[in-house]
């Protein structure tokens, strides 16, 4: 246990020592690339401009979004029909699909009794 503290302490070093060496080389480099995106003059009333626009914006996606669900569903209606003609790597695809959405129930269920594994409070 005590080794296993010391080598977490030395890897925490490790990281720290490169953030403080690189952090501030990364922060601007990040924020140069992603200029476009960066409001000038950053005033509160702009922030609070965008904050407003973006659940309004989001409303306004929703039709495209939905005929893109439905173009979906159909492609899968089609998949079941033609079951027999499926390839390999369709079958593949379908079942990394399932897998991924049981994961996430799984992850949804243990966060929904508060990040245990057994459900039980200790």
């Amino acid at each position: 246990m005590a080794s296993s503290l010391n080598v977490l302490r030395s890897k925490v070093a490790e990281a720290s020592k490169f953030l403080s060496k690189n952090g501030n080389t990364y922060y601007k480099q990040t924020l140069e690339q992603k200029k476009k995106y960066i409001q000038d003059p950053p005033t509160i009333e702009k922030c609070q401009q965008l904050s407003n626009q973006l659940p309004y914006t989001r409303l306004a996606s929703i039709p495209s979004r939905h005929d893109a669900f439905w173009k979906e569903l159909e492609y899968v209606k089609q998949l079941v029909k033609t079951k027999n003609e499926l390839k390999t790597e369709d079958m593949g695809i379908a079942a990394l699909f399932g897998f991924e959405c049981f994961a996430w129930y799984c992850v949804g269920e243990i966060v929904g009794r508060g990040f245990t594994i057994t459900g039980y409070y200790v």
